[in-house]
């Protein structure tokens, strides 16, 4: 018994390495990548949170808040976890997400020849059948050119952190499906908990370990009639039917044990809507619903055809709006179509229903029936969703083949060719990610009417000091949106630095026309003015960003400033203070009211502050 344990042990060690070495053969370049400018600002070099690195303070407000619409505080906290340890040098932080989706591809092997061979016994040996299948869909996963986005781009560590405790709670899922004990149970309700905080997605999991409990585990048998944890067509073909009464009674029992699990689904869906609510809702006048539901149909057969044929992938794919209605209808048929005939195989099949409903139930929640952001689809909401077709796919080859001669030579070579040629395309995918410029530059090289990305390109280009093409950028989103106010903030922007300032005021106040609550935009103007001597105007609008914000220190300093300019001490003075009151140790507040004072005749309290800078 030694002699083949051991054999396989170190056929699976050399699987696991053989795996973590293609894995690092194509992200590895990423640890000479920048940070891009496309959400990797706000999740991380622009986040005052996370820049502080791992403090107490961090890892509360990481529990107690939503960062960017979202309740993600493992994920908030891997990232202060990188500050802490590389600070802003994106080398780190690429690091650790190519660290993290390498465990994931590790573990995905592990997990999946442990469902699909089954315990070992007398009467049940652990079949070898099912390793070089898990080798093959965990190489795929590895490497596939749609995964670049959820790997390469930082701001994505939600998937690859998510997906490690994806591969662990299935693991112990598996573990407890064998041998079910309480702190089994609780073992993998943790690691499900622990999923949940690293991203909104992994709600739809306790449906995945539903569709496992049919195949590869078998559960939806009663115990005595069970014929094995097959991984082949022939070996899960039963005997023994059970009673109508007893399966159902069975179903009925494997929906109550997920019962814990679906309350904290539910309750993180609740607060997931809730803190996305205000984006979905602002959009649905521009995407109705009826749309949504178009798209939504036309995406799941998009990403089965990039799964096997992923050219052309881009950062953002704009949303069509109302599609012609053929293309509706050809989508809705051929997924009806492929669902009907993984039911009608699932006996003899088994893996195709639950690798199919695998891919469908785990995309509804980023579908776009909930839209947020413009985009038609994501490269990266696949990354776990098409485990299952990977599945799927695998296993019916492997199973249809099984008469052919030179089978073992003819599904190696098959197998090698694929990996060479997506491994190929995402080594070449992932170069697009070197910086912000060469990732938007291809976007738009690849899409049009792409008003994300040039937006995203004019900003950096704003940032370089590169000011006309900035403008550029900025006005060829405003063509097709005159009264995008985010966008006319930018150009406003871009015409302040170029030196316009008259005409940056224009673009300004035309912002806040349009959206009146544009406390970044209204600030911009009126430090703008108060710099021109236009004091009386700057003031107002310094006071109207005070009633929207009462409790910003920054407001009141600014209100101060300008009533200061204006030779009005005493309120000044007031305002000095609130803003100290609501930031301590704010210097250049202490400094001008210092100044301030000194010019009321207050020479011992002006002391004080002026020491204090």
């Amino acid at each position: 018994m030694v002699g083949t344990v051991r054999p396989k042990l170190a056929l699976k060690f050399a699987i696991c390495a053989a795996l973590a070495a293609i894995t690092w053969t194509v992200f590895g370049q990423t640890l000479g990548h920048e940070f891009v400018n496309y959400d990797d600002n706000t999740y991380v070099y622009q986040n005052a949170r996370v820049i502080g690195g791992l403090t107490p303070s961090g890892v509360a407000w990481a529990f107690t808040h939503f960062d960017n619409d979202n309740w993600h505080p493992l994920t908030s906290i891997s990232h202060m976890l990188d500050c802490q340890l590389f600070g802003l040098k994106a080398g780190g932080h690429h690091f650790t997400n190519v660290l993290l989706h390498t465990i994931a591809v590790v573990l995905l092997f592990l997990v999946l020849n442990r469902m699909t061979s089954g315990p070992s016994s007398p009467r049940q040996p652990n079949r070898t059948g099912t390793i070089w299948r898990s080798a093959f869909v965990a190489a795929v996963f590895a490497i596939h050119p749609l995964h670049v986005e959820s790997v390469a781009w930082i701001a994505e560590r939600k998937d690859v952190l998510s997906a490690v405790f994806f591969m662990l709670t299935l693991g112990a899922y598996v573990r407890y499906a064998h041998g079910p004990t309480l702190a089994r149970y609780i073992a993998m309700s943790i690691l499900f908990a622990l999923g949940l905080m690293s991203k909104p997605m992994f709600v739809t999991v306790p449906l995945i370990l539903l569709l496992l409990d049919y195949w590869p585990l078998n559960r939806s048998q009663p115990p005595a009639r069970q014929s094995g944890y097959g991984g082949g067509a022939r070996s899960e073909v039963r005997d023994l039917k059970p009673e109508a009464g007893s399966k159902r009674q069975s179903w009925i029992n494997l929906i109550a044990e997920k019962i814990p699990l679906l309350v904290l689904s539910g309750a993180l869906s609740i607060a997931t809507v809730l803190a996305q609510g205000k984006t979905a809702v602002a959009r649905l006048e521009e995407l109705p619903f009826a749309w949504r539901i178009t798209n939504a149909l036309s995406a799941y057969i998009v990403y089965i055809w990039q799964m096997f044929w992923p050219a052309k992938l881009a950062l953002v794919y704009p949303h069509p709006g109302r599609l012609p209605l053929w293309e509706t209808a050809g989508a809705s048929a051929l997924l009806i179509a492929i669902t009907i005939c993984a039911f009608v195989l699932r006996k003899r099949y088994p893996y195709l229903i639950t690798g199919w409903c695998w891919y469908l139930v785990m995309l509804v929640p980023v579908i776009g029936l909930i839209q947020v952001g413009g985009q038609a689809h994501a490269d990266r909401y696949t990354y776990l969703p098409q485990i299952g077709l990977y599945v799927a796919a695998t296993w019916s080859i492997a199973d249809l083949s099984i008469s052919w001669r030179h089978r073992r030579e003819i599904l190696t070579a098959a197998a090698l060719i694929v990996l060479a040629a997506f491994g190929w395309r995402a080594w070449i995918q992932t170069s697009y990610w070197h910086d912000s410029e060469k990732l938007l530059r291809q976007t738009l090289t690849l899409t049009t009417k792409n008003d994300v990305a040039h937006l995203g390109l004019g900003e950096f280009l704003l940032e370089r000091q590169r000011v006309d093409e900035a403008i550029l950028e900025f006005r060829t989103v405003l063509t097709r949106h005159p009264n995008d106010a985010d966008t006319k903030f930018k150009l406003a922007s871009a015409l302040l630095q170029k030196g316009e300032w008259e005409a940056a005021i224009s673009e300004y106040e035309r912002a806040l026309k349009i959206d009146p609550t544009n406390s970044e935009a209204e600030t911009a103007l009126a430090n703008v003015l108060l710099e021109h001597g236009r004091i009386d105007e700057a003031i107002q609008h310094y006071r109207n960003i005070l009633r929207l914000q009462p409790s910003s220190a920054l407001a009141h300093y600014n209100l101060a400033v300008g009533l200061h300019r204006q030779g009005h001490l005493s309120e000044a003075i007031l305002h000095y203070k609130e803003a100290i009151a609501i930031q301590p140790g704010y210097p250049d507040a202490d400094y001008f009211l210092g100044q301030a004072l000194l010019q009321n005749g207050q020479p011992d309290e002006a002391k004080i502050h002026l020491e204090k800078r």
